[in-house]
């Protein structure tokens, strides 16, 4: 089956060459995701929520997916792909959870994202508290590793003193 997307916008964000693993709130530099125009009549109202759903192509991403990983914060650890957070998958779809800090015309301003400048953007969808927190969602194999702590702030791109 042939499934095709087309960019509705680019994300605009300071990385050129490498980004963090996961969005940083407090990340330096500015970051804008700016829609074709004829997508603009679809952001009204979006500046009420305080957070979004950004989906978008890893376009630039040359590494063939494994089924088995090995997540660089983990220590060794080997997982399924699909129990990881590793962008080398299938199919290249990135997703990040960014505050809205404002929306003009078809530019939406955005707190830190972990994708590339030129990102394409393929949609956005509002975080709802109630149907996107799950009370009693869990850390899977990430429970059982030692000093979990620590590699928290690694899988935030939290940065750290060793």
């Amino acid at each position: 089956m042939d499934i095709r997307f087309q960019a509705i916008g680019v994300i605009h964000t300071p990385y050129r060459d490498s980004a963090p693993y996961q969005p940083v709130e407090k990340a330096d530099g500015e970051f804008t995701v700016i829609l074709e125009p004829r997508y603009e009549a679809g952001l009204l109202k979006l500046e009420k929520f305080r957070y979004i759903y950004l989906i978008y192509h890893l376009d630039r991403l040359n590494v063939q997916p494994k089924m088995r990983v090995k997540p660089p914060w983990a220590g060794g650890v080997e997982v399924g792909l699909f129990a990881s957070r590793s962008p080398a998958r299938p199919n290249p779809i990135g997703l990040s959870v960014v505050r809205v800090k404002k929306v003009e015309a078809n530019i939406i301003y955005t707190s830190g994202l972990d994708v590339l400048d030129g990102t394409p953007l393929l949609d956005i969808k509002p975080y709802i508290r109630e149907l996107d927190s799950k009370k009693d969602a869990n850390y899977g194999w990430i429970e059982g590793l030692d000093n979990k702590e620590h590699l928290m702030l690694h899988i935030k791109g939290i940065p750290h003193s060793y």
